[in-house]
């Protein structure tokens, strides 16, 4: 499947996976980090940012997403790319690293390690995100509403640790793309469904934002015993860390990219 991306760097193939409602600029604060030593291809999901929505009758749910990505690959003739992915991104990660695609899985905060409860508070935040964003969109204030603590407070501050490293023009962006994804509201219908994948057949990373508000820190816990290895803590970061902390991020993620099994 055709999907919009950005390319940057040379080495190994590291395919980059956002999470629900966002788009691939999520990853300009550690992009050129990881550049330096992988060729970085940072999509748009299906149905988000600029990328087409899924095919007719095609659902919005999480091994429709990983078939998209996986189609996307072979497109590109990328074969065995690492993946790092962040919140639904991480969870995908997961995911072909279960299948086997993937020579190495690094998620940050992945969805699906959650208890009823948690799950149900992640998708009631989202929606209210959803329709702040929609009103700020709709209300041609999307300029001042980033610049207003208020709304960093209400929106932001729910997602990274630290709003005031945001850059306001990548906000605004991200809210707009938040609005305006039509693949928003199935693909978090989905997440009911959305369970822990299979046993992986690749090496795996996992990591966490320690001030995670969104999917709750203590997720981690499940994620480690499924895994059967440590989560690492991203301390001082929160559910979407790469503002937060770029340099720990992309450190995380160029050692879970590094070599471990034999090819």
């Amino acid at each position: 499947m055709e999907l919009a991306f950005e390319r940057r760097g040379s080495g190994p193939p590291l395919i980059l996976v956002h999470g629900i409602g966002h788009h691939w600029q999520a990853w300009l604060p550690v992009m050129d980090r990881l550049a330096a030593s992988r060729d970085v291809i940072a999509i748009d999901l299906p149905g988000f940012g600029n990328s087409p929505e899924l095919p007719a009758g095609t659902p919005y749910t999480a091994e429709s997403l990983a078939d998209a990505v996986e189609s996307f690959c072979a497109l590109l003739d990328v074969r065995e790319p690492h993946v790092a992915g962040n919140s639904l991104g991480g969870y995908l990660a997961l995911e072909l690293a279960s299948r086997g695609v993937v020579r190495t899985a690094t998620a940050l905060s992945p969805a699906g390690f959650w208890s009823r409860s948690e799950l149900l508070w992640c998708q009631n935040v989202l929606r209210s995100m959803r329709a702040s964003a929609e009103s700020a969109s709709s209300s041609h204030r999307l300029g001042r509403l980033m610049s207003s603590e208020a709304f960093g407070l209400a929106g932001a501050a729910l997602l990274v640790a630290h709003p005031s490293r945001l850059d306001p023009v990548a906000l605004a962006a991200a809210t707009q793309a938040l609005a305006s994804a039509p693949g928003f509201h199935p693909t978090l219908e989905s997440f009911s469904c959305v369970m822990p994948p299979a046993p992986p057949k690749a090496p795996i990373t996992i990591a966490w934002g320690a001030r995670d508000r969104l999917l709750l820190r203590r997720q981690a816990v499940r994620a480690a015993k499924w895994s059967g290895q440590r989560v690492k803590l991203l301390h001082g970061c929160g559910h979407v860390p790469m503002s937060d902390d770029p340099e720990l991020v992309a450190r995380v993620i160029l050692e879970g990219s590094a070599p471990r099994w034999p090819a």
